[in-house]
């Protein structure tokens, strides 16, 4: 049995999400069908970021095993005619037969795209904010959310996970033109938990929030002291990263800490 491991895009606007659902349209059932239709037997992939409905991904991974013999240059050419126009194979590869998608990932980075004017060609990938924002203040906001930290206040209350903890190695905002992009790498997220970090900080940028809170709301572990949740087409899950990894909280199946 051999173990194949994917590298995706997609487009998440038409879609209830990366996981399979029972109310609509869904990546993991879009591929998976696909592959089944291919590989002549039943297939099901799994992924390391459950995003949302309307989440996107540049670089989500994926995996999934099957018994059949066809070279992997062949099945992604086949798999890349078939599927839907809104997901793209990045790249295919054999992978060891250990390898998960998921659990095996030490970190994942995601970017959030504000944009400060309407736009219709990017309508689709981006938050139009049309007031002003104090870049300073919400940069200043990111660099405190670095570190290990608790972030219950960030998290959809809904959320089932072992714990709250995330380790944050990257949380900055970049500025170009009319767009403000917000990066941040960790090795786990809560659900909910990018969109609602950035809600909170254009909330500070805005004024409505000053740092101070900023503060009281990451140590309150509450949900109801966050900002309103950002909406979901600004967000990209960018890259998923395997390797060593310091962290000590690891992935486990019981975690709800992959989705956003």
């Amino acid at each position: 049995m051999r173990n194949i491991k994917l590298v995706l895009e997609y487009d998440g606007t038409d879609f209830v999400g990366w996981q399979s659902q029972a109310n609509g349209r869904s990546v993991q059932d879009e591929i998976s069908r696909v592959l089944s239709q291919i590989l002549q037997e039943e297939i099901k992939v799994t992924g390391a970021g459950r995003t949302d409905s309307g989440v996107h991904a540049r670089g989500q991974v994926a995996n999934f095993r099957t018994s059949a013999s066809m070279k992997t240059t062949q099945l992604w050419h086949a798999l890349d005619g078939l599927l839907p126009k809104d997901i793209s194979v990045q790249s295919m590869s054999d992978a060891d037969d250990k390898f998960h998608a998921r659990f095996d990932a030490t970190a994942r980075r995601y970017l959030y795209s504000i944009s400060h004017r309407p736009s219709a060609l990017r309508r689709r990938f981006t938050w139009v904010v049309p007031f002003g924002l104090d870049p300073v203040l919400m940069k200043t906001a990111a660099e405190r959310i670095l570190g290990e930290k608790d972030f219950q206040s960030f998290c959809k209350a809904s959320a089932q996970a072992r714990h709250h903890r995330c380790s944050v190695t990257i949380s900055r905002w970049r500025i170009e033109d009319d767009t403000m992009t917000y990066e941040v790498k960790a090795n786990r997220f809560l659900h909910g938990m990018v969109r609602t970090l950035v809600g909170t900080m254009v909330d500070i940028g805005r004024g409505f929030t000053s740092l101070e809170q900023f503060d009281e709301i990451i140590a309150g572990r509450d949900r109801s002291l966050g900002g309103t949740a950002a909406p979901p087409q600004g967000l990209f899950l960018e890259e998923v990263t395997y390797g060593e990894s310091t962290n000590t909280n690891p992935i486990t199946e019981s975690d709800d800490a992959v989705t956003d």
